[in-house]
């Protein structure tokens, strides 16, 4: 875990923002078809846009009928189409959040990642106290990370070449450059890579897990490019896709690709 989402039990839990407003979330699922949300802050606004924000990151408000219906025989996923209907793509709540955690995983395994990230939001991030002492976590804000000196970042073992580009891509959405809430979702991605070290992999992630674009594929994933490879050698355990080879496998699932993958990841 990465530090700022909790689970305890049946219940998830975690703090966000709204503005500087901090808002405590939980979330539980009460029966199969039942999820009740609590927010807890001094205002009813920052308490609408934390639930708000949850209810994108679990993908709940989703109809996933279409998706079903379409791929249930599906020959890569319609088992786990069938198996796991209730499947969605995991988001972050926040697509700052998704940016910057995207930008920290690059090129290393999830646990390393996990590490880095934990060590950020313990060092920078924003903490709220409640009258028990309980503590609870969030992602620093993009300005503080902004201001943050690369050899900071590196100190708590985040690569020099994508601790640079975290304080730039932060510096870019701080300062109003780069909008990520705007609906212009190519735009953004394209200024965002202009800057050295954000490729496509990183903005695909943002894409997905912060703006809500199921049909995008995070193709250079190295997961994907072993399973994709291993599904078009007819099982070599050392055959690696392309990425454009992991693209043109995902396209025949269209506006649903990136659900897709989230059924791969299960079944590969």
């Amino acid at each position: 875990m990465d530090g700022v989402l909790r689970r305890r039990g049946r219940t998830l839990e975690r703090l966000l923002h709204h503005e500087q407003e901090p808002v405590r979330v939980r979330v539980g699922q009460t029966a199969p078809d039942m999820v009740v949300f609590h927010a807890l802050s001094v205002s009813q606004a920052a308490n609408r846009h934390a639930i708000e924000r949850m209810r994108f990151a679990l993908s709940i408000d989703e109809d996933l009928r279409p998706f079903r219906d379409r791929f249930a025989r599906d020959p890569q996923i319609g088992a786990s189409v069938r198996a796991r209907p209730w499947l969605r793509v995991m988001r972050r709540p926040e697509p700052f959040e998704a940016l910057a955690w995207a930008i920290c995983e690059q090129l290393i395994e999830y646990e390393r990642a996990a590490a880095i990230q934990r060590r950020v939001v313990r060092r920078l991030g924003r903490r709220w106290v409640d009258d028990s002492g309980d503590v609870l976590h969030d992602l620093p804000t993009p300005d503080a990370l902004a201001a943050t000196a690369p050899a900071v970042l590196q100190s708590m073992d985040l690569g020099g070449s994508r601790a640079r580009a975290l304080v730039r891509a932060a510096r870019e959405v701080a300062r109003g450059r780069v909008d990520l809430h705007s609906s212009e979702h190519e735009r953004t991605w394209l200024r965002l890579r202009a800057i050295p070290g954000i490729g496509s992999w990183t903005t695909e992630m943002l894409a997905l897990a912060g703006q809500g674009r199921n049909d995008q594929v995070p193709a250079g994933d190295v997961g994907l490019l072993k399973l994709v490879g291993r599904i078009r050698s007819g099982g070599d355990p050392y055959a690696r896709a392309s990425e454009s080879e992991v693209r043109a496998f995902f396209a025949p699932y269209e506006e649903w690709s990136g659900l897709a993958v989230t059924h791969m990841i299960g079944v590969g």
